[in-house]
């Protein structure tokens, strides 16, 4: 008897209607995830994270991840401030503050995000000189990243942080820059050498006062000299005697007669 009840297909058929129809509307919310769903094409809530059961048909959703996302920004060809061309590319980080928005709001969001990122950073690197391009790339991206960051604030999105990754110059700009460079360093190792010069030359200038003050300095200074070429092999020294020894010989000499 239960046999026939179980194999009638006038029960089987309900049951196993119903069974797909519950497994159908079974949903699985993960922690970094919100869900917006829909109900005959209506906004009528977000689901949180967990197991979440909807009505099939009749019940759409659509999850909306919360972590921070990476948008790479493709190489923009632009023309600097002062007429310099190249190619900029960067990264945006941006994070979804609120799902209904980022789904009700605009369409695509991650690549009407990508969109305005290309616009701004055209237009930031045509306002800005080749020096400011390369030298403040932090300061370019903070302002990128305030630009997009009020587009994208009624889509419930918040643009964290956007970096200028490659600034990419034609070949005789990088030429030009290179010999720049190398004139620059050349103008440095020549004020520095102008300056120890300018020392030496200073520090001669007062040992020849002291000598001058100080003759007995300067013979002193004389045999320490000789003495130091004294102390090498085979030397041989040949050197003035001294006139103050000539002078104590000829008194010696004109006592005596």
């Amino acid at each position: 008897m239960v046999n026939q009840i179980l194999l009638n297909p006038v029960i089987i058929v309900p049951i196993a209607i119903a069974i797909i129809f519950i497994l159908a509307g079974i949903r699985v919310i993960k922690q970094y995830e919100r869900a917006v769903k829909f109900r005959l094409g209506v906004f009528v809530g977000i689901l949180e994270p967990g197991l979440k059961w909807i009505i099939p048909i009749v019940d759409r959703i659509e999850k909306v991840d919360l972590r921070v996302v990476t948008v790479d920004i493709p190489a923009q060809e632009v023309i600097s401030k002062d007429n310099v061309p190249m190619k900029v590319n960067g990264v945006l980080f941006f994070k979804v503050i609120d799902a209904d928005k980022a789904i009700l709001e605009v369409e695509q969001y991650k690549f009407a995000i990508s969109q305005l990122s290309q616009s701004a950073l055209r237009d930031m690197a045509g306002k800005s000189d080749l020096d400011t391009i390369l030298a403040k790339r932090e300061e370019i991206g903070e302002r990128i990243r305030a630009i997009v960051d009020v587009e994208t604030d009624p889509w419930g999105i918040k643009v964290t942080d956007v970096k200028i990754k490659d600034i990419e110059l034609p070949d005789n700009m990088k030429r030009a820059m290179a010999h720049q460079a190398e004139a620059e360093r050349d103008r440095r190792a020549r004020i520095i050498l102008a300056e120890a010069e300018e020392q030496a030359a200073q520090r001669l200038a007062n040992a020849g006062e002291v000598i001058d003050k100080s003759p007995a300095a300067l013979k002193l200074r004389l045999y320490q000299t000789l003495a130091e070429i004294a102390s090498e092999k085979n030397s041989t020294i040949v050197f003035p005697f001294p006139e103050e020894m000539m002078e104590f010989i000829r008194n010696k000499n004109d006592t005596k007669k």
